[in-house]
Order: C-alpha cells, then structure tokens, then sequence
C-alpha cells in the first residue's frame, strides 16, 4: 500500500465532521425508487438474461453466475450476483481481486461482457433483496476494505453500495488502465484512492435528483461517442435534472403561484369595484395562463441561475425585463384573443363582451405588479425576516443570550467589511455587531449598512458600558502611528476584548501594484516612513505578501515543539518573541519597500 497516498487522503478527507444522515423519510424514498426500478427492470429484461445465461454455459463450462463476497452497509458482508465472465478455473479464484484488460482468467464472451457492462445486470436481484441500491459506492471486496483507513470505510458504508455510482462511470474503463503485470499496486495507489473520494463526496451530497442523473450519466457512457469523453465530476454531482429542477422547474412552479396567487387578488379587488363578467373557468384559465407566461419569461431571461439566498440587493432589478416582457405579451393576447376560436365555442350568437378585450389593460398592470412584488419577496424572505428579527430585537434592546455585543472602530472600508464578515455564517450566531465608532462628523448619527454610527472615540468608554460591548473590533487604519497607538490604547483600557482586523484595502492596493494591474488604487498609506523603521504593532495584513518560505515555517513549527516537549516554557516565550521580532522587521522592510513605490521583490 501506498502509504504517503493513505496520509493525504486520510488528512483531506477522512474526517468529514460530521457524517451526512439521511432523514428516514429519504431513505424510504430511495428504497421505494429502488425496490419499483429493480422489479421492473427484471421483468423487462428476463429474454436477455435468459439469453446471456445461455451464451455463458456454451461459451466455457462452469455456473452462469459468479457470487463474490463484498462488503456492504455498516460492514455486513453479502454475495454480489454477477454474471460469469472468468474460466472455471482454480487459478480465476487465486488472482488478484481487481481485474486488468489483458487478465488470462477472462473469457472472449466475458471480455465483451464487462465490455458493455452487462455481467453487472444480476445486481438487480441484490437490490430487490436490499443488500444494493441502484445507485451508491461501488462494493468492494473485504480484503481491500480492510486496507482503507477507519474513518472512510465508516462513512462510505454508511449507506447502501450501488450498481453505479459516480466513480463508476468516471472510472468505466477502469481496466483499460490497469495491465496485470502490477494491477494491485496501480488501483491501490492510484485509482482507488481517487474512487474513495467520490464516493464520500456522494455520501454527503446524495439526492434522489442526483441519483436520477448518476443512471442517466451510466446510461449515456455505454455509448461509443460518449464513451471516450466521460462527464467530469461537476456535471456528475450537479447533472441535468438537478439543475433543471433547482433552477428552473422550482421557480416555474413558484411563480406561477405567486401569479396567480396575484391574478386572484387583483380580480378579486376589481369585481369589487366594476363589473367582471368572465366566469368562473374563464377566469381560472385566464390566471392560469398568465402565471405560466410570467414564470416563462423570467426561465428565458435566466433569471433563475441567480442563487438567490445569497443574491445581491441589485438584482432584484433583474426581475423587472422579464415582468415587463411577461406583461406586453399579456396586454398583445389580452387585446388579439383568438376571435374564430371563440366563435367555434359558441355556437350561439357571441356575447358582447367577448368581443372586446377579455380583461382590463389596469387588472393586467395591477397584477403585474403584484406578481413582481411577491417574486421579490418570496427570493428575498430570509434576509426579509432575518432584518425584521434584527429591528425587533434592536428595539427591544436586549440581545440574545448566545450572543456577544461587537462595536467597529472605524466604518471606512475596512470597518464596512468588517461588519459584513461579522453577520455571516457561524459569526452571526454568536456576535452581534451594534454599530460603528467614527471621529467623522459627517457620519456622525448616520446609519451604513444598516448599522449606527454611534459616537467618537472618546466615546468608546461610555458605549463599551452602556451597550455592554465584549468585543471591539479595530478595522481603521488610515491614520497615523501615533494616533493608532492612542485610539488602541483607549480600547484596551475597556473590560472588553481588542481585536484588530487586517487592513484588506491595503493589502489589494500592494497587490495590485506588485502585479501590474492597470490604473490606480486610491488609498491613503496605512503606516508613514518614520513608523516602518521601528515598527512594533500587530503584524497587517501586508505580512500575506511577504515571502516565508514553507521550509523556513516548518523549521521553526519544529523547533517550537522539541522547546515544549522539553518543558522549557521560558526558553519556548523567548524564542516565540525572537520570531515575532524578526517577522516585524521583514514587515517594516516590506512597508518601507511600498511606501517609496519600489516593486515588491519576487
């Protein structure tokens, strides 16, 4: 085995965290799907597996089916069924577990068999018996399970192994690959491990729609065309029902129901006020017809590839060309209805107000609107409720108990991404940022981003204790050395924590400059001359830039253990404050460097 081989993929992705689980509704659902395709399956396909059980026992003597023991859910050990394509022989079953193209064992007829795929068929019968499912990682066989480190034979048998999978039709000429002269060494070190990570990532990421993908891909790769040039993983885990189901099916059916959710609303609001003979089916046709339109327009338009849970407040403009397309098409079919197919519905003499438009050019507007209005809404309900859960605990002024009060110093660039880092992802859950600190009186009382600006600097004391601030975030650095040091000393004589963020805007602009980039980043410099030359403050975010090679890193990781292994602490806070200073002066070497204009070394 090898071994360095094991180790990354062991460290990449041997602990997951935590495993996915399946809720048991899903897992009834896939063993429904699998139980109704498998019986089917088998019914449909009885003449050709009766036929190929008859070609196998002309084709050499021995059983028309091979039984090997694999290894399947939480490690139960079942026979797959397979066809038999391998001499009756004593050398077939003394081999190697994997097979290669040129392997001796394999007979003409089973050659063509593994060929097309068609000795795996026989699996059907180990879905019906609910040892397999139509799609999962491939079974392998208990010796070679045995080699795989813990943590991923556990979460790959975590769920049921598969007739297909995505490794499998990535990997459909795997023997092609593989010659027999070191065909265990070539799939142990090679080809499994890549295996074994699709199948984790197939363990997490499963869906039915993803299933429904997987056998469709399995189907294509059978022909020649499609064969020499496999889908890669991407359009495997994210196939054509997946993405059309998530991008456009889901929304069609969600737009239609907000327009005729608003169709209804206004029809009912204008009965209300003027006369509507339409009728009831008429109507509902109508509305129906209309909502379809709508949500087609917005398909065309791709609207939909918007991933709208974190879309941008501007694109909800993108809404408005397909509405006011949906909305002409609606007012051109409202005006030049079909006329000769009314007539045909009537066979009597036409209603009068057949013969005028079917409905109110204003109801069309109105609705319209109201459909574009819920569309934003229904895209942007998260943040929606998320702001109004904000307000209602701002105006309540209480916080809740797992969370923290953070105060910005600074709402510049610095400070605003500060504030956004800060309400995303797990930070939200245990921060909460009440607002900014700038000495800017033109932002004085100003709300940015939805947050306050609640006083000055020297305001700092009072806003830590009145708003019981326990973290305060420092994220300006436009300003002088010694005006830092004063603003930072401030902060720390506070009860609550100081933590600095690094200076984004000025690492990009010197990135931009040590790559060439055109045009130039405005931006005043974070640190002057006089200050680089005995420069002592936390390490900027310009350290990102400056060359440490990996080598030197290590040798330091190293040293720093064997220090605390031997127990010297004092001896380990010497050498940590040797290292801290001799990065301090490659930082304020570097500053000095972008400060004078000079490119950055390479």
């Amino acid at each position: 085995m090898n071994q360095p081989t094991w180790s990354y993929l062991s460290s990449y992705l041997a602990t997951p965290g935590k495993l996915r689980s399946s809720s048991q509704t899903g897992e009834l659902i896939k063993r429904a799907f699998d139980i109704t395709l498998a019986a089917i399956g088998i019914i449909l396909l009885a003449p050709v597996l009766i036929y190929l059980g008859w070609r196998i026992r002309r084709d050499s003597p021995g059983p028309i089916f091979y039984r090997g023991a694999r290894v399947g859910r939480n490690g139960k050990i079942f026979h797959i069924l397979k066809f038999r394509t391998m001499y009756e022989r004593p050398e077939s079953y003394q081999g190697p577990r994997v097979t290669a193209q040129d392997d001796p064992r394999i007979t003409p007829l089973g050659r063509w068999l593994r060929e097309t795929k068609l000795n795996e068929l026989p699996q059907l019968w180990n879905v019906l018996k609910g040892e397999m499912s139509l799609v999962g990682p491939r079974p392998e066989d208990p010796e070679i399970v045995a080699s795989w480190p813990e943590a991923v034979r556990q979460e790959i048998l975590s769920v049921r192994p598969g007739i297909t999978s995505p490794a499998s039709v990535i990997y459909h000429n795997e023997e092609h690959l593989l010659n027999s002269a070191q065909v265990m060494d070539a799939y142990l070190g090679e080809i499994l491990p890549s295996k074994l990570r699709l199948d984790q990532l197939y363990v997490r990421y499963h869906s039915l729609l993803g299933d429904l993908d997987i056998l469709f891909w399995t189907s294509l790769i059978m022909l020649p065309q499609v064969k020499s040039c496999p889908p890669g993983e991407e359009r495997l885990f994210l196939g054509p029902l997946t993405k059309l189901t998530r991008r456009h099916i889901r929304w069609l059916l969600i737009d239609t129901a907000i327009t005729f959710l608003a169709m209804g609303i206004t029809g009912l609001f204008w009965r209300s006020l003027n006369p509507l003979n339409v009728g009831l089916t008429p109507a509902i046709i109508l509305a129906l017809g209309f909502s379809f339109l709508f949500s087609l327009t917005n398909a065309a338009l791709r609207v939909n590839r918007i991933e709208w849970s974190r879309a941008a407040a501007n694109d909800a403009l993108d809404l408005a060309p397909g509405g006011a397309l949906a909305t002409l098409i609606a007012m051109l079919i409202n005006y030049f209805y079909p006329r000769p197919l009314v007539a045909l519905l009537y066979s009597s003499a036409i209603p009068s107000w057949l013969t005028r438009p079917l409905l109110p050019p204003g109801l069309i507007l109105m609705a319209a609107a109201l459909s574009l209005m819920g569309s934003v809404i229904v895209r942007y309900r998260e943040r929606l409720i998320t702001g109004l859960a904000s307000r209602w605990v701002a105006w309540r002024g209480v916080a809740p108990p797992a969370q923290e009060r953070a105060l910005i110093i600074g709402c510049g660039e610095t400070g605003r991404f500060a504030a956004w880092v800060l309400s995303q992802g797990q930070y939200a859950k245990t921060l909460r940022v009440i607002g900014f600190v700038d000495d800017d009186f033109h932002k004085k009382d100003a709300r940015i981003h939805g947050l306050q600006v609640l006083g000055r600097r020297d305001q700092i004391p009072r806003l830590v204790s009145q708003y019981d601030v326990g973290i305060i975030v420092f994220a300006i650095h436009n300003i002088s050395p010694a005006h830092r040091r004063k603003l930072l000393e401030i902060c720390n004589n506070t009860p609550a924590r100081v933590i600095v963020f690094p200076d984004i805007a000025a690492a990009i602009h010197t990135l931009a400059q040590r790559n060439g980039a055109p045009g130039e980043i405005e931006d005043a410099k974070p640190f002057s001359h006089d200050a680089t030359a005995q420069y002592n403050g936390p390490l900027p975010c310009s350290l990102c830039l400056t060359k440490v090679s990996p080598l030197k890193v290590n040798s330091w990781l190293a040293q720093l253990e064997e220090i605390a292994r031997s127990g010297d602490f004092d001896g380990l806070q010497t050498q940590v404050r040797r290292y801290r200073s001799q990065l301090q002066a490659d930082v304020a070497a570097q500053l000095a460097i972008n400060l004078a204009g000079e490119e950055l070394p390479a």
